[in-house]
């Protein structure tokens, strides 16, 4: 309900009255930019503050947010409200590795559906209660997102009792505890030499023990470590997308994902042009509620779906990116508000069909630690392709289309996708196809001989 409401607010704002063009083309786009500027940063602070100050920080930009959107009016404001929210889902990073750093590798597995089932449910309940709290007790919007703020103000306090952990997953992986200064006796110099100095010769010894007591081993070794870590990432990253499978999952990974939150982030200023909201006769909570569900039906199925991925995921990529360019055009072309909600049903299913087998494929054949990096730099991929949209066809600044007009645009767009992995799968089966019969006929003439020289004996 959080862009419905920023909609709602903005146009009593100071005697200025906040249009859909205005909050389409001057508002949200700011969210789009904030998120793109802080994401990278806060992936590498993330890991080096160690999760939980992060998490913290996002609570608190979580209540900022909120508390903006309840008594601040004014398009000025709602954009540095829009910047907050881009903070907020900049740090979500934090939670999920935040859970991977505490728990053992056998449980990640158990923790990343848990994790998820979680959200969904969370989400699902949300927009059903905010639902029915419109429609029959015909609650304000201004009360939903008080209760929003409080439900908020509890997470945020609760984030504080989290235990710290001990490791990273980069930064903070192999560190030495911190040994007091002043506290380090001459066996101590002597070990924390040996095992972190490494001298070649003896004679570096005495070199190495003078320099241990001119500064502890943390500052010593802490320089060091931080551009080691920085060099390995560079060399995970380039190992990962140096796989052709891998690449092309995480390009249709960062192609669709930026079309989708494009579409999530615009849809209900979309529903509010093809149904503008009359004495709260509006479905949007009930349609985001069952398309959530929807969501967690596919995604649960794909586990029991047994393909060759490797033969038929692209074309899987394909076709259902196509039931997204329809998707997509139906709600261009349609002024029923109920096709609209249909259409939108039908590209969120599918898109969280294809992004949990992406996840899958992805993280089968990586680490959890090169994983959390792809996972990382493919959204930041997908956000910097989202930004180039919300530039070009969004911001005032560039095209400023009408919300009608974007929708074609994102049609063609994920029709575009679709046209890419449709040629692609079509191109690896076809040559897998050519493969066995030119081995066929390279064995034919053989068995024919042998044949042949059976039958003489």
């Amino acid at each position: 309900m959080l862009k419905r409401e920023l909609y709602q607010g903005g146009a009593k704002g100071n005697q200025e009255q906040a249009t859909t063009d205005k909050v389409t083309n001057q508002i949200f786009p700011v969210w789009t930019y904030s998120y793109l500027v802080l994401l990278f940063p806060v992936f590498l602070i993330t890991d080096y503050m160690r999760y939980k100050p992060i998490i913290i920080l996002q609570g608190l930009s979580f209540i900022i947010t909120w508390l903006m959107l309840l008594f601040v009016q004014g398009v000025l404001a709602m954009q540095l409200m829009e910047f907050f929210y881009g903070m907020v889902t900049a740090t979500e990073v934090a939670y999920y590795a935040y859970i991977y750093s505490v728990v053992s590798v056998d449980h990640y597995q158990k923790v990343t559906s848990y994790c998820r089932s979680i959200t969904l449910v969370a989400t699902t309940v949300a927009a059903v209660f905010g639902q029915l709290l419109v429609s029959l007790a015909e609650l304000s919007y201004f009360y939903l997102n008080a209760i929003s703020l409080a439900s908020l103000s509890l997470a945020f306090l609760a984030s504080f009792f989290l235990p710290m952990p001990k490791k990273s997953m980069f930064f903070h992986k192999n560190r030495i505890p911190e040994t007091p200064r002043g506290t380090m006796d001459q066996d101590t110099m002597s070990k924390a030499t040996s095992i972190n100095e490494q001298p070649r010769c003896q004679d570096d010894k005495d070199a190495a023990k003078s320099s241990v007591i001119s500064r502890t081993l943390p500052e010593c070794q802490s320089d060091k470590h931080q551009r080691h870590m920085l060099v390995q990432l560079y060399k995970d990253l380039k190992e990962c997308y140096c796989t052709k499978k891998l690449l092309y999952w995480s390009l249709w990974w960062a192609l669709a994902t930026a079309g989708y939150n494009q579409i999530v982030n615009y849809v209900q200023v979309l529903w509010d042009n093809r149904a503008p909201p009359k004495n709260n006769n509006i479905y949007n909570g009930a349609v985001e509620a069952a398309a959530t569900f929807l969501s967690s039906v596919t995604s649960l199925a794909v586990g029991y779906v047994k393909i060759n991925w490797d033969l038929s995921g692209e074309l899987a990529l394909g076709i259902f990116s196509a039931l997204n360019a329809g998707s997509l055009f139906l709600m261009h072309f349609t002024t029923n508000i109920w096709v609209c909600y249909a259409s939108y049903l039908v590209f969120k299913s599918c898109y969280m069909l294809l992004i949990t087998i992406a996840t899958f494929q992805i993280a089968v054949n990586l680490s959890m630690e090169r994983y959390a990096l792809m996972f990382g730099f493919n959204n930041f991929v997908a956000l910097v392709i989202q930004t180039i949209i919300t530039v070009v066809v969004v911001d005032s600044r560039g095209l400023g289309l009408k919300i009608v007009t974007q929708f074609l645009i994102y049609g063609s767009y994920f029709a575009v996708i679709a046209g890419i992995f449709l040629i692609r799968s079509i191109y690896t089966i076809v040559s897998i196809k050519c493969k066995r019969d030119t081995r066929n006929f390279s064995n034919g003439p053989q068995n024919i001989t042998e044949q042949g020289s059976e039958t003489k004996l």
